[in-house]
């Protein structure tokens, strides 16, 4: 008979004040999946904010754990590359991906502006009536009274549609995007378990067979706003189709990007104000709140844990000597709760002052492009449920994904009330 395998529980975690900080690793990826990530980097902001650790299954790290210092990081893009790749883990070598987030200039520069047209503040109002219709459709499907899974009813449906549109993709098939966004996120290179490299490729290829059908429709239609055609018409990257590799990667990075991150903000939002009933009032009392809110759901959920750098030359950096070839990772979700920067950090405080203050979209050239898009589908979305529904009420805790990358959820159980 087999061995049954030991998943994993919370109680398995050290306590982080006792670990030697030469053996704390705080990329294992069940810290993440147990929420018990906090402790580890208050420590480290607190003790060895550029700390190093040597070994870990990725291989060594530093870890830029304070806001400011994740802010000077990130907006030097010359010393510190994203060239191949952005996730603690190594790329695999025979299936490389090349994207505009992870190039540097001059390359990111004109792949990234070729895409940038879709989520103008412009074509973003033209949608904004759309994306309002199909929230208020969603939203009265609701079962009331009944234990539902919000992650699969609104979340993942929600930002399903937004992509759609933002890809002009065919409607009925649009559950394969976030099939694809999963696959995409979901490797060793972020800790995930159960999941092969093979899986992974073979997902991914029908990604880019499907995609490869509709760029050849595109190019040769009409120019229009969608990232599709956008890229198949620039001067610059309309032949990244001969460079399959390269179209997949850079077909990743807008799927991703356009869907884990509000996905998994529109989860925290129902998690947080259930965990903060006294905002839950406020918000109850005062609607107007909402856009402020929103700020603060991205910075306490913080969609991406960390983005990772690769040093190009030795430099000090904050008295420490990192050397050229290091991986040096900022961890976001360490940056929004920097106590030096932000006040009362570990708190959901839905009118806080300057609640767009954080680090959740980065800084320099590499900053979200989408931050106005997941600001949007938030607002809209909480305007509408706030008519509706007296309380979106957490009867369970929620299921974590395995990701030190991606802090996401599989299921945030709730009841719907009505007013």
């Amino acid at each position: 008979m087999a061995e049954a395998i030991q998943v994993p529980t919370a109680s398995d975690l050290p306590d982080p004040w006792t670990v030697p900080l030469d053996k704390m690793n705080v990329a294992n990826a069940e810290l993440f999946k147990h929420d018990k990530h906090g402790e580890y980097f208050r420590r480290l902001r607190k003790e060895d904010p550029v700390h190093y650790c040597p070994d870990s299954e990725f291989g060594a790290y530093w870890s830029i754990t304070k806001f400011n210092d994740i802010v000077a990081v990130d907006s030097n893009h010359k010393v510190f590359s994203s060239q191949d790749n952005i996730v603690i883990g190594d790329a695999e070598p025979e299936f490389l991906t090349p994207m505009f987030i992870a190039e540097d200039p001059p390359k990111h520069d004109y792949q990234r502006k070729a895409v940038t047209p879709a989520v103008t503040p412009g074509q973003l109002a033209d949608l904004e009536g759309l994306i309002r219709q199909r929230v208020c459709a969603l939203l009265d499907d609701l079962p009331v009274g009944e234990r539902i899974n919000w992650v699969e009813h609104i979340s993942k449906e929600l930002t399903t549609q937004m992509l759609a549109t933002l890809f002009d993709f065919p409607f009925e098939d649009r559950h394969l995007l976030p099939y694809w966004s999963d696959a995409s996120t979901t490797s060793p290179a972020v800790g995930a378990p159960d999941v092969t490299y093979e899986q992974r490729h073979e997902i991914l290829q029908e990604c880019l067979n499907y995609f490869g059908r509709l760029w050849q429709e595109r190019a040769e239609q009409p120019p229009k706003f969608d990232f599709i055609s956008l890229l198949a018409h620039n001067p610059k990257t309309k032949d990244m189709i001969k460079d399959p590799m390269e179209f997949l990667g850079n077909l990743i990075l807008l799927i991703v990007g356009g869907n884990d991150t509000t996905r998994n903000s529109i989860s925290g939002g129902v998690i947080f104000l259930n965990k903060f009933p006294k905002e839950y009032d406020k918000l109850r009392a005062d609607v107007s709140l909402i856009p402020n809110m929103v700020s603060e759901i991205i910075r306490f959920q913080t969609p991406l844990a960390h983005m990772r750098r690769t040093a190009l030359e030795d430099i000090e950096f904050q008295g420490k000597q990192i050397k050229k070839g290091d991986r040096v990772v900022m961890w976001y979700v360490s940056g929004n709760r920097d106590e030096e920067v932000i006040d009362r950090p570990d708190e959901f405080i839905i009118d806080r002052d300057k609640a767009r203050h954080h680090v959740s979209f980065g800084f320099g050239i590499h900053r979200c492009m989408g931050n106005r898009v997941a600001e949007m589908q938030l607002r809209i979305l909480w305007e509408e449920i706030m008519k509706r529904f007296h309380k979106i009420e957490l009867v369970g805790e929620p299921e974590r994904v395995t990701s030190n990358f991606v802090l996401g959820y599989t299921d945030v159980p709730v009841i719907v009330h009505a007013k």
